[in-house]
């Protein structure tokens, strides 16, 4: 059986990996680990950079996303914003991120967020016919981005 909680510190090695996996299947980039390990342990330590949410099975964590927040104010309201979304291969198709989401929208609706936004890479047609499956939508805009080097 699959329980999803939120990620505690010791589940940072975890997490820390799913990122490095992450990175290398989806754009073929290699994470520094001194840099992500700081960075995921910088989101337990300051909760207002965001907060990890795991599954897991039989005691062993099978995916992890983060939840950032961006004010709304238009809407007067906090938005959640679902990154780094990594579930280990051999659990993928099998509805563990559904159930992820549907657990976090829940989260949302209690804590009364305006909404849930997610980036998709654009050729990861897989992963944008799971979102649609929830009902979320491709938005009229475009993402641009500075990133230092």
């Amino acid at each position: 059986m699959i329980k999803i909680r939120k990620a505690a510190p010791e589940d940072i090695s975890a997490i820390v990996s799913f990122q490095q996996k992450m990175a290398w299947e989806t754009e073929q980039f290699a994470l520094d680990l001194p840099t992500v390990t700081k960075g995921v342990t910088a989101v337990f330590r300051n909760p207002l950079l965001g907060q990890y949410w795991i599954s897991e099975e039989e005691g062993n964590v099978i995916a992890s996303l983060l939840i950032t927040h961006e004010w709304s104010d238009w809407r007067n309201a906090d938005v959640w914003w679902i990154q780094s979304v990594y579930v280990l291969p051999a659990y993928r198709r099998r509805g563990v991120f559904r159930s992820m989401y549907s657990y976090i929208k829940d989260e949302a609706d209690h804590q009364n967020i305006a909404g849930l936004r997610l980036y998709v890479e654009t050729k990861n047609s897989k992963a944008q016919k799971t979102y649609e499956s929830l009902g979320m939508q491709s938005l009229h805009y475009k993402m641009y981005e500075w990133l230092r080097d």
